[in-house]
């Protein structure tokens, strides 16, 4: 197979577009469909070991932790608005 029977196979439109169409997506946690955007920030490497061990004596994992957290500070999702 050449390099573009490859990338034409990756990228190639499904035969059947209406049942593709029609085709319900794959089921995911209902957790995953809550959060929709992606929120990055620095921290020290000493603040990333304390979250990470806070998780993990928590049983939980840092992102779920740090949700918690925000739903906690922020519980109406407004911000610092009453």
């Amino acid at each position: 197979m050449s390099d573009s029977d490859a990338r034409r196979g990756f990228a190639a439109r499904p035969g059947a577009a209406e049942r593709w169409v029609k085709t319900p997506d794959i089921a995911r946690p209902a957790s995953a469909d809550q959060f929709t955007a992606r929120l990055t920030i620095d921290v020290t490497p000493e603040l990333r070991r304390c979250l990470k061990l806070a998780a993990l004596q928590r049983g939980l994992t840092v992102a779920a932790m740090l949700r918690a957290l925000f739903e906690r500070e922020f519980p109406n999702g407004q911000g610092d608005a009453p």
